[in-house]
This record gives C-alpha cells, structure tokens and sequence, in this order.
C-alpha cells in the first residue's frame, strides 16, 4: 500500500460535479439580475413555440419562457436545498455528538428517537404538514429537513464514537476537560469533513425531494417557477404532442442531482483516508 494521494477517479468526480454546482449556482445567481423574458409572464399569443429565437428552449402551454423559467427554477432548487440541509445539520449534527459523547441513557434515548424519526420520509411529512398549514416552499423546506436529521444524526455519531476512542481525548477527559470543549476542540474539527460531504450528498436529495413534492403540489406554489412543477405540467398536457416540454426540466433536476452527488463522492474518497490508499 502507498499513499494518501486521490485517485484519479476521485479527481474526476470533484471536478466534474463542482463544474456542474458552479453553473447551477451561476445560473441562479444571473437569474436575480437577469432572464431573457419574464419567468412568470403569460402570453398565449406565443405558447408551445419550438426552441429558436428569441425563446432559446421554446414557450410552455402557457406562452412562458422557459429558459427563464429554468433559470428562475434554480432559484428555488438551491433555497431549499441551502436551508434543508442547514435546519437538518444544526439539529442532526449535535444530537449525533451528545449520543457519540454521552453513551447512557441519553446517547441511547437519542439513538431511538432518531430512529423513530427515520421512518417518516419526506413526502410524508409533507403531506402532514400540507395538511396543517398549506402546502407552501416553506412547507417542503421544512418537511425536507426533518426527515434528513437522522442521517446528519447518524453520521455524527458514528465519527464521534471514532475520535471519543482516541488518546488525545482519554487524555484530555484525564485531564478534567468539560464535555462541551471535547466537543469543540476535539470532536468537531475532526467530524466536519464527514459532515460537509454529507451535506453536499443530501443537497442532491433535497433538489430530488423538493422537485417530487412540487410534482405533486405540495410544496412550490404554482405561480412560482419550480422545475418539479414544469415537470407537472408538461408531462400532464404535452407529454406526446410536444415531448421537448418533459425534458428540460427533467435534465435541469437530473444535472442538479449528480452534480452534487458527484461533488460529495468526490469529496469523500479525498478526505476519507481509507479511501484513497492506492495498491
């Protein structure tokens, strides 16, 4: 065995789903300043026109745009990915390091609890709390973020149960440390690369989740541009008549999904030692 140098696969991987988040996030960035047409402006006089000038991609069943709709859909993708993985990391992380740390009745009244929350889904959830409240970007950001806790909670945990084994900490725990700057000077630094991949592998699944429940409306609103939404509609009313419709949001979600997967496995063989032994 040699060394701790990345594959050339791995490389691969990074380059390739950064290229395709940056022109994700590029897209979205040029959308608050800048669209070819209005993404929410109906004009029957030019629905369905086939991709040419000066509708790149063509117009929808409804006279829109949709390269600008595309660009303002990309928009909501990140938003909901940035604060579903967030609202998911802030509380899965710290429980992961309280049931790592603290391994009695409490690490293991975590353990349950997360696995009980395991079993909702996402959809689920949605569906509850669309119930409740209304189905809203909101609704589903949320939603999304419950139903990811046990993973960020589970990762944590076990990484922690790794650095909790280490001398470094038996010597600082020998030392009369406190939990909290274990925690701090210890336990984190260490765990945060495991974090940050998980967190680009679960941006994927929110753009995935976010895209499925606007489907189904109940997350976007409709006149709000979503890709899951134009999904909707152009499968439900031009799936065979114009086929174009489907696929550009199709491949918008599709891009979006194994950019970030890309960028996670990626950023896992790099950081994960065990990964990037070479024979």
């Amino acid at each position: 065995m040699t060394g701790a140098r990345p594959g050339r696969g791995s490389r691969t991987q990074l380059w390739t789903g950064g290229v395709i988040v940056a022109v994700v996030v590029l897209t979205a960035l040029v959308s608050l300043v800048w669209t070819p047409h209005d993404p929410t402006l109906v004009d029957p006089a030019h629905r369905l026109r086939p991709p040419g000038w000066p509708y790149l991609l063509g117009t929808d069943s409804m006279g829109i745009d949709i390269a600008s709709r595309l660009m303002a859909g990309a928009r909501i993708c990140l938003l909901v990915g940035v604060v579903s993985v967030s609202l998911s990391a802030l509380v899965g992380v710290p429980l992961g390091m309280l049931a790592g740390m603290r391994q009695g009745w409490l690490g293991r009244l975590v353990v349950h609890i997360t696995d009980i929350l395991y079993a909702f889904p996402a959809l689920l959830l949605a569906i509850l709390l669309a119930a409740a409240v209304g189905g809203s970007t909101t609704t589903g950001m949320v939603a999304i973020g419950i139903a990811t806790i046990p993973v960020f909670t589970r990762i944590s945990r076990a990484a922690c149960l790794q650095v909790m084994e280490q001398d470094y900490v038996l010597a600082a725990r020998g030392c009369g440390t406190t939990w909290t700057a274990i925690a701090v000077r210890h336990v984190w630094p260490n765990i945060a690369p495991l974090v940050g991949v998980q967190a680009s592998v679960s941006f994927a699944m929110a753009i995935l989740a976010e895209a499925a429940l606007s489907y189904l409306g109940l997350a976007t609103a409709i006149t709000t541009p979503s890709w899951g939404r134009m999904l909707y509609e152009a499968q439900s009313k031009q799936l065979f008549s114009h086929p174009e419709q489907v696929v550009w949001p199709g491949l918008a979600i599709a891009l979006a999904v194994l950019g970030f997967n890309l960028l996670g496995d990626g950023l896992r063989e790099l950081l994960d030692p065990r990964l990037r032994e070479l024979s």
